[in-house]
């Protein structure tokens, strides 16, 4: 095996293994330890993160931040790839802000000079536009480890002016219409709620010890089944024109409510928590004349209230 192989196929076993002697590599390679030696100190200044242990047990350890081996990119797949990452310079915090930004420079630095000119050349041509918000969401790494380690956070909230202590564990995270939401079940209201992220004034990992529950089947692709669940909801219908499906259809959490016939029309039907009519009132006002609320009442008697408030402005 040549040497350059050799080192391919070690970076790729010490990504694997993550703890090992040099004398178990060497057997596996077929080497002298010496060479093995040589070879993990190449690893090393290559950029591999390996650190040493002493003693009886010791060895060779790969610290947590991985290098992952080299892989062969077509032009096109760079290309694909660089903007991809680049698409996402619109949103004002990401939950892996620093890692985008290297990893965009590293695709740049790395590619030949006539692919990075092309670049330059489509970076005026094509883009992936997404409002520009103000509002920062400095948590979402904390809310995207906590979904994924299934762990419980204390954060504090600010809604309507109000903020409020909760305990939630989150399920995800995801963006829509350049802001981040995190569904998570909350264990104040006892039902998953969604959460605006940049409203999350302060979050840490619970500090009482709170059991998290068992959440490993939620995720983003089924959680509108598992919304609504308490007692005090309300049916909704509502009449849709094609517009306002158009601008239903960009309300993601209304995904589960929404049918289309097949003219384009359609309606919004389902239960929603009663707790959020002034949310929905609201929302169906931003509307205007593309939707019409059939019920509930108390939706439609709440609408009617902004209505009232907003004509007093105009007298």
């Amino acid at each position: 095996m040549s040497k350059s192989k050799r080192l391919l196929e070690l970076m790729m076993t010490v990504n694997r293994k993550r703890k090992f002697t040099v004398k178990e590599l060497a057997r596996e390679f077929g080497v002298s330890t010496r060479t093995m030696l040589r070879d993990l100190q190449e690893l090393s200044g290559m950029g591999v993160p390996l650190y040493s242990e002493v003693g009886p047990h010791g060895g060779y350890q790969v610290l947590k931040e991985r290098i992952l081996p080299p892989i062969a990119f077509s032009e096109e797949e760079a290309v694909a790839m660089f903007f991809a990452v680049y698409a996402l310079r619109h949103y004002s915090s990401l939950p892996f802000e620093a890692e985008s930004a290297s990893a965009l420079d590293k695709f740049y630095l790395h590619m030949s000079g006539d692919i990075r000119d092309r670049i330059d050349q489509m970076k005026n041509r094509v883009d992936f536009v997404t409002p520009t918000r103000q509002q920062e969401s400095p948590y979402l790494a904390m809310l995207l480890e906590a979904a994924v380690d299934q762990k419980v956070l204390l954060i504090e909230y600010e809604s309507r002016g109000d903020q409020s202590c909760r305990k939630i564990q989150p399920i995800g995270i995801y963006a829509n219409n350049g802001l981040w939401f995190c569904p998570a079940y909350c264990f104040e209201r006892k039902d998953f709620r969604v959460f605006r992220c940049d409203r999350i004034v302060s979050a840490a990992f619970d500090p009482d010890g709170t059991e998290p529950m068992d959440l490993r089947h939620v995720h983003l692709g089924n959680k509108e089944s598992f919304f609504h669940t308490e007692k005090e909801s309300a049916q909704l219908y509502a009449e849709l024109s094609r517009t306002g499906v158009q601008m239903c259809e960009a309300a993601l959490w209304l995904g589960s409510h929404l049918h289309i016939r097949e003219d384009g029309t359609g309606w919004l039907e389902g239960p929603i928590a009663r707790s959020d009519l002034a949310f929905y009132a609201r929302f169906f006002i931003g509307l205007g004349n593309e939707a019409t609320v059939k019920h509930p009442q108390e939706l439609i008697s709440y609408m009617k209230r902004l209505f009232g408030e907003i004509m007093s402005k105009y007298q």
